[in-house]
């Protein structure tokens, strides 16, 4: 470990992004079963006239250097959304985020995190939840269980001793997401057929895929079906019209009709179900990178993602029906009919549900029910200012 001082500087500016982005990269590479993603990508949402959370959010980059060496990065941001939340959700009033973070030691990692922390205490924070990079539904979270296999799409990966350095900086626990795992070749329990049977004897029932002719309406749909059923969980952010326009543009390329529902009652859409092609798997091939040939196997790979595991990334249905019946068959004839789809037209082995938090107890009930198991945990930890 190098005793020279470590200078912590912000990034400003496009070229300095570009160098947060880099530095990332290469501790991702150095982590192992890390996916290697797109640096578009991962500049677009970092870019404040690009990714539409900054409309509503204040951010500051950082990066740390020790002897003229780029050692590590961190961010401070504050969701000016979540402090209007209610302290019993997990944000309210006072309450910034770290994420971003990576440190080549725990030296680097104590200083940065004493840096995030005093740029949110001049901003008035009087408490920090993190890692959460940037927003809650972009990378919540730091994996403390299943660094033995590489994440799925949208899913972030660390390595274990980062745990260790933010519990030493004063950290503790504040909430674990869970990822299960699931063979989608096998049928489920039969009670949960018996629950899919009966919910297709109810008439006033409809499961379809969504519809990609009418794909801006169906992701207004789906979204504010979201910001409705998810609105009393622990972090919740409701979406914004120009995150859900941002959201319905960068999924479309990556979204497949047949293992997508919209789950209608009396004709009105009550529920939903994404689920997502792996495209970690893709990046793994391509390295990450689209030229000289990446863009041409990702395209069409996209267009069939044969073999692909999938992810589950969102679902939800209308508060108004939570602890009903009717929420349970709906739910169950969406993960029936998607399973079934996932198997039989993309010969997937395998899917990935979450995340869910630790204390949802509705979508735990419903992951045990169809025999998945936990195969990843993310925490989030939580500091007084």
């Amino acid at each position: 470990m190098s005793s020279a001082e470590i200078i912590i500087t912000p990034v400003n500016d496009k070229k300095g992004r570009s160098a947060f982005v880099d530095l990332g990269r290469k501790f991702a590479a150095q982590t192992p079963h890390s996916v290697p993603q797109l640096k578009s990508e991962q500049m677009e949402l970092i870019n404040p006239d690009k990714n539409p959370f900054f409309g509503h959010a204040h951010v500051e980059l950082f990066i740390a250097y020790r002897g003229g060496e780029a050692v590590g990065r961190i961010s401070a941001h504050i969701d000016k959304l979540a402090l209007e939340l209610p302290e019993e959700q997990g944000f309210g009033p006072g309450t910034g985020m770290f994420g971003y973070f990576d440190a080549a030691d725990e030296a680097v990692a104590q200083a940065l995190l004493a840096h995030a922390e005093e740029a949110l205490r001049k901003q008035r924070m009087t408490r920090v939840l993190g890692p959460i990079s940037l927003s809650i539904w972009e990378e919540p979270g730091l994996l403390v269980k299943g660094a033995d296999h590489p994440p799925m799409i949208m899913m972030g990966h660390h390595p274990e001793h980062y745990r260790a350095w933010i519990e030493a900086a004063g950290y503790a626990h504040e909430k674990s997401l869970f990822t299960y795992d699931l063979e989608v070749k096998h049928e489920f329990p039969p009670l949960i057929q018996r629950i899919v049977k009966s919910g297709h004897r109810n008439e006033r029932i409809r499961i379809r895929p969504i519809d990609l002719k009418n794909w801006d309406e169906e992701v207004k749909t789906v979204l504010t079906i979201l910001n409705d059923a998810w609105s009393s969980n622990w972090g919740f952010v409701p979406f914004t019209p120009d995150e859900i326009a941002y959201a319905g543009k960068k999924l479309k390329q990556i979204i497949h009709p047949e293992i997508n529902m919209l789950a209608e009652l009396d004709g009105e859409p009550v529920a939903f179900m994404m689920t997502l092609p792996d495209i970690n798997h893709m990046l793994t091939k391509v390295k990450g990178k689209l030229l000289p040939f990446g863009w041409f196997h990702l395209l069409r790979w996209l267009k069939y993602p044969k073999g692909s595991g999938m992810r589950v990334p969102l679902m939800g249905v209308r508060k108004e029906l939570h602890n009903s019946r009717v929420a349970s068959q709906l739910a169950f004839m969406m993960i029936s009919q998607i399973r079934k789809d996932a198997y039989e037209q993309f010969h997937s082995q395998r899917a990935e549900i979450g995340w869910i938090l630790d204390d949802n107890k509705g979508m735990v009930a419903i992951a045990d029910a169809i025999n998945s198991k936990v195969n990843k945990e993310y925490a989030i930890f939580a500091k007084a200012l």
